[in-house]
């Protein structure tokens, strides 16, 4: 119990906030072993508190420095419209046929014409440049198809097109019907914007500069584009460029010769790059303009971002560490990331006339892989382990006025600053979240039988009362600079327990011994038949012991046959301590009897 005034119960490392299941607002977690932390004078404290908040890199740079390899932020998926700027609206389209063209009607057969042109050109060109062209199928992802092409691309180190999908989508168009009622001009259309179900073309480009990019051209006037590139494939060709050893997986990089130099590369993608290279592209495969109707029409593309997403990539040495507190945030997150929070982060006041979604979830998707998702309006924050290297906190946006920012591509570097701050945010709340006690199956390991050449060891149990009496001879032995021998340790045995050489024999002590050794908790000395604890096994015996006689033992001694009142305690932090874990145990015992 903490402050009075909220119920907080925890049990093995577990966090139960009784405050949360019953609705109230603040929301405090204390972990079990943290009722011991008053031995240094700390006492119990609230993982999440607005006082003890830093910039969340920092928070979390110094809480797991030590795990890990590297760290990097960047974009990752990006998702750009390209609009013809001249031909968005009806009267421009009704100008560039009149005026430029020269043709009086604006009919459903003239921007057929254009359609059919673009359609023929396509086909041209696949034929031309031996590329497979072919309808996409139904369940079958696309990039997962053409694969294997991109993998000979890169194997010919050679750049351009090479897959082409045609597909039935919606889009948008322009719709043509002649006047309800005579007017003076017998030429006059009414032109309005409509969506349609028409072929669109998917190309699959490696580029030189963007790496694999996807370009999708409608076929109908006036010629939507939208293009799909990843930032981490800009960074691999950077990379390459300067010639720095990586190793990269997906999209994701898990090694990388030069952390200066990729978190370098990912800052250099700008708009003016990312232009250069989709009109360029958009020039080869897009619909064909003569260099008249360009020079009397702004047919340039007016290039705006849809969705985008930025990722901070947390790289770990292992994959213990972040696949475990990757489980423990989650189970946490989900308790103490509430909409306060969720808008605190984001940086915005929370009123009712909020839209769009606000709240936290667990997806699972292919294979058991677990996202950890906070929503917001028409974005969300995700986190997610991949890999069994790397934690990836990811935001992405589906709509940049949310924000306060406009979708031209030219505002790339404001979006890339608020979203770090926003991402930094989340980092700082995650770190929190992450810095807890999460579950390390030592009993686990060490009560199962290990294999050494052709002996098989037996595992150690942690009930086991003669593996305990031997640890703790060990342990009072310790100053003993060579260790000592197995006649030595069993004397100290008989003498300590007032036990008799008929009830713990010397092959019995060997037998210990050798499971000990073989689970590498002893060592001998050298070459001499003598023995003394490894450093894993100081932890171990120290975790055994205390475990029996300091922390289980009195505890359950409070339960079941006397239980001190905590108004007459004597004035000692350790007996503070247990009273706040025993107080803690009865809590959590009454909550799952009414459960």
């Amino acid at each position: 119990m903490a402050d009075g005034d909220h119920a907080q119960v925890v049990f093995g490392g577990l966090v139960l906030d009784v405050a949360n299941l019953f609705g109230e607002a603040e929301v405090l977690a204390v972990d079990y072993l943290a009722c011991f932390s008053a031995l240094d004078g700390s006492g119990a404290h609230s993982i999440f508190s607005p006082s003890s908040i830093v910039r969340g890199m920092e928070q979390f740079t110094r809480l797991f420095g030590s795990l890990l390899a590297f760290v990097y932020h960047c974009f990752d998926r990006m998702v750009i419209n390209g609009y013809l700027s001249g031909l968005s609206r009806p009267e421009q389209v009704v100008y560039f046929f009149w005026q430029v063209l020269g043709i009086p009607v604006v009919s459903k057969e003239v921007l057929s014409q254009r359609t059919n042109d673009y359609r023929s050109w396509v086909e041209a060109y696949a034929r031309n440049h031996g590329i497979a062209m072919e309808w996409a199928e139904k369940g079958v992802r696309k990039e997962d198809y053409v694969l294997p092409a991109l993998r000979r691309m890169e194997k010919r180190n050679v750049y351009g097109v090479y897959s082409i999908f045609k597909s039935m989508e919606q889009g948008r168009t322009f719709r043509i019907s002649v006047p309800k009622f005579p007017t003076e001009d017998p030429n006059y259309r009414i032109l309005a914007h409509q969506q349609s179900r028409f072929t669109h073309y998917y190309f699959y480009i490696r580029d030189e500069v963007l790496g694999p990019i996807v370009v999708r051209m409608a076929s109908f006037f006036p010629f939507h584009a939208t293009y799909w590139l990843n930032g981490h494939s800009f960074m691999e060709q950077e990379l390459k460029r300067q010639q720095i050893g990586f190793q990269k997986s997906d999209n994701a990089f898990l090694a990388v010769d030069d952390v200066a130099q990729l978190q370098a590369a990912a800052d250099r993608l700008s708009p003016q790059i990312i232009r250069k290279q989709l009109d360029y592209w958009t020039l080869i495969v897009g619909p064909k303009f003569s260099r008249m109707e360009r020079g009397q029409m702004n047919l340039k593309r007016f290039y705006a971002i849809g969705q985008i997403e930025y990722c901070r990539n947390f790289i770990f040495k292992r994959r213990f560490p972040i696949h475990k507190i990757f489980e423990r945030s989650c189970e946490i997150g989900l308790w103490r990331l509430t909409a306060n929070r969720i808008s605190e982060i984001f940086g915005v006041r929370l009123n009712k006339r909020l839209q769009g979604k606000l709240a936290s979830v667990i997806d699972q998707i292919e294979h058991g892989h677990h996202v950890f998702r906070a929503y917001w309006k028409h974005a969300f924050l995700k986190q997610y382990e991949k890999f069994s290297r790397y934690l990836r906190n990811e935001l992405v946006s589906n709509n940049l006025h949310d924000f306060g920012l406009k979708k031209g591509l030219d505002h790339l570097d404001a979006v890339r600053k608020r979203f770090q701050i926003i991402t930094d945010r989340f980092a700082g709340f995650q770190a929190q979240s992450l810095n807890v006690h999460v579950d390390f199956p030592l009993l686990q390991r060490i009560a199962l039988p290990v294999t050494i050449g052709a002996v098989r060891v037996p595992g150690i149990k942690i009930q086991d009362t003669r593996i305990i009496r031997l640890l703790e001879v060990l342990l009072h032995g310790g100053n003993t600079v060579g260790g000592s021998t197995a006649t030595q340790i069993h004397q100290a045995l008989l003498t300590t327990f007032h036990l008799s050489a008929s009830n713990y024999g010397l092959n019995q002590l060997r037998y210990d011994l050798r499971k000990l050794k073989g689970h590498g908790l002893l060592e001998r000395d050298g070459r001499r038949y003598a023995y003394r604890l490894t450093t894993k096994g100081l932890d171990v015996a120290l975790l055994f012991l205390f475990f029996h006689k300091r922390l289980c033992g009195p505890l359950a001694n409070s339960r079941f046959h006397h239980k001190p009142e905590p108004q007459s305690r004597p004035n000692s932090k350790l007996e503070a301590a247990y009273h706040k874990a025993d107080k803690a145990i009865e809590n959590i015992v009454d909550l799952l009897r009414a459960a």
